[in-house]
């Protein structure tokens, strides 16, 4: 046998041991479990997954494909910078 330290927040391990408690099982057998489905499974044993940039959505690459395809087409605007601000001031 070996032991192992974890680090994590201390409301996060309060409420990670009261939920093992719940289910009738220490803290130690609750992450052993976690444990033997990953070195069995080789794989996390549920989903892990950040939120996707909002840059690569659905609407703005559609919108990129049109603009891409508009420059393609020769059906580009070009304004200076100060075109653009004389634009907004008006």
């Amino acid at each position: 046998m070996t032991s192992i330290s974890v680090r994590m927040d201390d409301a996060l391990k309060e409420s990670f041991e009261a939920a093992c408690e719940d289910m009738g099982m220490p803290m130690a057998v609750a992450l052993t479990i976690f444990a033997k489905r990953v070195a069995r499974d080789r794989r996390i044993p549920f989903d892990v997954s950040a939120p996707r940039d909002q840059f690569f959505s659905e609407s703005n690459m559609r919108a990129l494909e049109e603009s891409e395809q508009q420059y393609r087409d020769g059906k580009v605007v070009v304004k200076t910078m100060a075109e653009l601000e004389a634009m907004a001031n008006a």
